[in-house]
């Protein structure tokens, strides 16, 4: 962006005498800061970027936000002017907007979504889960100038988070993979989750609204354009593996790398945005075909002569029993290795029980479930259907598969990111 742009979009205050045709890319970090950047300080609970202007300065940048005197351009919030920023870009750029969001799967939906669509269109997606606002403003600012259609996942810990993200991103389409209990203790109830999410299409600019059909998302969705709502009930499966899955939906058969009733369900999504954006279904089907599973998404490595399912990217109790559905309906000869959930508030010991109880009900006797962390004791302490062990520690637990876990059976790990259930990985290697 030029200097000029800076100013215009950011409503800044001119300090300090600078050449306002520069074009210059923006850096809010000192250790990767360029010469001839422009940077950008952001603040945090524990961090204020406006410390380091001078070391910005003197490692070759043209020119500074702040909310002081010691900078270029002098701004009220600097997050906001970064915001601003990346919404001027945006409508710069004008590309296509699909905003994801969900309790559960709205990443494994972005990617899904982003390999469709880029069967036709020059496609950008949100790096990871880089899904806050400064994500937001990074994927941004990180999308080349030819992109056709960007897609943004869109992260929440409260309310109003989701709204802020629409505000600047001004969706054309969206997306709510469901509505589940992830956040539930911050905000009380699987209504009021549903009503932070919906606040998805605030600033929708487009008319196409998807969804998982799911009463509350019904009640609570505030929006006047096209609703698309879809479940696994709109589905026939003719095939599906562990890591493979066919299906037919409006009379149209796909197939996915992926298996689990929930991959599926998320395609339906992507599938949707691609009928949704005119293309056709060869161009869906082939797109959608290309997707892969990320990292520590379903992810199938070796440790030590184990095999292993690696889906330890986070865990809520939707998830967790899609989880366990899919391993029940899909393998013979396991072991399931359940962490804790976290941010579940007040009643967290209370869902980590009903797992247990859900899992009790429908695993086989010669299964095994071990459970690792404070919280989960209360999986295992439900089951009595099978074999349940309970350690406090991932040493603990390891130790215990390597004396008493053949390596016939395969392992599937399943926590909370917090839990760090790729130490377990990690220490069977070796």
């Amino acid at each position: 962006m030029k200097i000029k742009d800076l100013i215009t979009a950011s409503g800044a205050k001119v300090l300090k005498e600078i050449d306002e045709e520069l074009d210059v890319n923006i850096s809010t970090d000192t250790r990767t800061i360029k010469k001839g950047d422009f940077y950008l300080p952001l603040k945090g609970a524990s961090f204020d970027g406006e410390k380091f202007i001078g070391q910005a300065l003197e490692k070759g940048a043209v020119g500074a936000f702040s909310t002081g005197e010691e900078g270029t351009l002098q701004v009220n919030d600097t997050l906001e002017a970064y915001l601003k920023l990346a919404n001027y870009r945006r409508n710069k750029l004008n590309f296509t907007v699909v905003a994801i969001t969900g309790s559960s799967g709205k990443t494994t939906t972005k990617e899904l979504v982003a390999s469709t669509l880029s069967e036709k269109y020059k496609t950008f997606k949100t790096p990871l889960n880089h899904n806050n606002e400064i994500g937001f403003c990074q994927t941004i600012f990180e999308a080349p100038d030819d992109t056709e259609v960007l897609v943004l996942e869109m992260g929440m810990r409260g309310k109003g988070e989701i709204e802020l993200l629409s505000k600047y991103a001004e969706p054309d389409i969206t997306i709510i993979s469901n509505v589940g209990t992830a956040h539930i203790g911050r905000l009380g109830s699987r209504e009021n989750i549903a009503k932070a999410k919906c606040e998805i299409v605030k600033y929708q600019r487009g008319n196409i609204f998807i969804a998982h059909d799911d009463e509350l998302i019904k009640n609570n969705i505030q929006f006047n354009g096209k609703k698309i709502f879809y479940s696994i009930k709109d589905v026939k499966i003719l095939e599906k593996t562990a890591h493979y899955s066919r299906f037919e939906y409006q009379g149209n058969v796909y197939e996915l790398n992926a298996g689990g009733d929930y991959n599926i369900e998320n395609a339906l999504s992507a599938i949707n945005t691609g009928i949704a954006l005119n293309m056709s279904i060869n161009e869906i089907r082939t797109g959608l075909k290309k997707y892969s599973p990320i990292e520590k998404r379903w992810e199938a490595v070796n440790a030590g002569g184990y095999e292993i399912i690696n889906d330890s990217y986070n865990a809520n109790p939707e998830s967790m029993r899609a989880f366990v559905d899919t391993i029940v309906e899909l393998y013979k000869n396991y072991v399931i290795i359940l962490g804790d959930m976290g941010e579940l508030g007040e009643n967290e010991i209370e869902y980590h029980k009903e797992l247990g109880r859900y899992i009790n009900g429908k695993i086989p006797a010669d299964s095994c479930v071990i459970s690792i962390g404070r919280l989960s004791q209360n999986i295992t302490g439900e089951i009595a259907n099978c074999t349940a062990v309970h350690f406090d520690t991932i040493e603990q637990g390891v130790n215990y598969i390597k004396n008493n876990i053949d390596k016939s059976r395969t392992l599937f790990l399943k926590a909370s990111r917090s839990m760090q259930f790729e130490r377990i990985i990690t220490m069977l290697a070796e």
